[in-house]
């Protein structure tokens, strides 16, 4: 597996980055995780346009979901004429109605399901390409999953974004790469079934005896490199903040 930051941004796009999105490759397979604001231009670096086979969106806040659609007028109005085969979309319940209020209340929207093909997200295990996938439903105001990705014997964890919760153990345990947020400060920021912090994520990290601790989810206030003396305080293993561009082999 090989995990390209697309973006890495909490709340807001920073001047250094786009929102959260996180592209999994194996097998000549792409999955997106998430597509907040600024990552579709961002996106492009890496992965052409139409070359995407699958995308997961954690849950339906703006910066995770919010640049779905600006790639639905991407896939309907495609430059060569044609019009791109539906491609898999995993979000939580409500994903294509949440989706379509947010690009125009009108009746063209309705054909929004023409290029994406919607999947209702539940807690459990699935398919998706070479991808063997569990999610478990977190911490968070509106509904929100994290997801693990198994395949060729590794494991990629991603959080999304999530309060405490005995799920995240779950997903997280043995991980090769455990992709976590800290979006807030340890001491600072203390708000029961929203974010992690960066000694809360550590403290994951170390039960899970992850291989690999990524920090993400950062937004532009919080001083990244606070998050990450946290979270070596708690955790040993080798830990990283998310950074554009960064590229992992996993």
């Amino acid at each position: 597996m090989k995990l390209t930051v697309v973006g890495c941004s909490g709340s807001f796009p920073s001047a250094e980055s786009a929102c959260s999105s996180y592209l999994v490759e194996a097998d000549g397979f792409r999955l997106l995780l998430d597509m907040g604001n600024g990552a579709l231009g961002e996106l492009q670096r890496h992965c052409g346009l139409y070359d995407l086979d699958a995308i997961f969106l954690s849950h339906l806040h703006a910066d995770h979901c919010i640049d779905m659609c600006g790639y639905f007028v991407a896939r309907y109005y495609r430059h060569d004429g044609g019009r791109c085969a539906p491609i898999p979309v995993h979000g939580p319940e409500g994903t294509e109605q949440r989706l379509t209020t947010a690009y125009a209340d009108t009746p063209s929207a309705s054909s929004m399901s023409e290029v994406f093909d919607f999947h209702t997200l539940k807690p459990g295990h699935f398919e998706i390409g070479p991808f063997s996938v569990f999610t478990e439903k977190l911490a968070h105001p509106v509904e929100a999953y994290g997801i693990r990705l198994e395949h060729g014997g590794r494991t990629l964890t991603y959080s999304g974004d999530t309060g405490v919760c005995d799920a995240l153990d779950d997903l997280a345990a043995g991980a090769d790469l455990f992709l976590c947020e800290a979006s807030f400060t340890h001491g600072k920021e203390d708000i029961p079934d929203l974010h992690l912090n960066g000694r809360e994520a550590g403290a994951y990290a170390r039960r899970a005896n992850a291989g690999r601790l990524v920090l993400t989810h950062i937004p532009p206030w919080t001083d990244p490199g606070q998050t990450l003396r946290d979270a070596r305080a708690v955790y040993d293993g080798p830990t990283d903040v998310a950074r554009p561009g960064a590229v992992y082999e996993i």
